[in-house]
């Protein structure tokens, strides 16, 4: 199956840790993820930790779908998370956040990963790959909002 990369970054005016609070714990994507607004009832679970490695979140909505995610690693300078969807698709991809200092701000870099099935990666290049990247560039903006308040 063909695999796909969707990567996009932001400098954030905040130093790396006090960016990556915001990804390392689920609670607080809904003050920047770009599909937390999707369904004005969105039904979330958590479980695990708080944060960092094993924290996990569910979700289901009209319009979000259902899927999950884990954290499966965590560092100073990284968080990995485990991504599953089962609606409207089933998919497993991986999500990698990078948090590179640049003098006394952050570059932040969020690159999802994974693999399709040939219709998926046709309809990719044509739609999908613009959507989530425009989704990106939303959430980054979100964060570096959050970040930098």
């Amino acid at each position: 199956m063909p695999t796909f990369e969707q990567k996009r970054s932001i400098v954030v005016a905040a130093a790396p840790g006090a960016v990556r609070a915001f990804v390392d714990d689920f609670h607080a994507w809904t003050k920047w993820s770009p599909w937390e607004d999707l369904d004005a009832i969105l039904e979330r679970t958590y479980a695990g930790p708080r944060e960092g490695v094993g924290a996990r979140y569910a979700w289901a909505g009209k319009k979000a779908g259902e899927g999950s995610m884990v954290i499966t690693k965590s560092t100073p300078d990284c968080v990995e998370v485990d991504l599953e969807f089962a609606k409207p698709f089933k998919a497993s991809n991986k999500i990698v956040f990078r948090f590179d200092a640049e003098g006394s701000a952050t570059r932040v870099t969020w690159t999802m990963s994974g693999t399709r099935n040939v219709v998926f990666a046709i309809l990719g290049k044509l739609h999908f790959d613009g959507v989530v990247g425009k989704d990106f560039d939303s959430g980054l903006a979100k964060l570096k909002a959050v970040a930098e308040a």
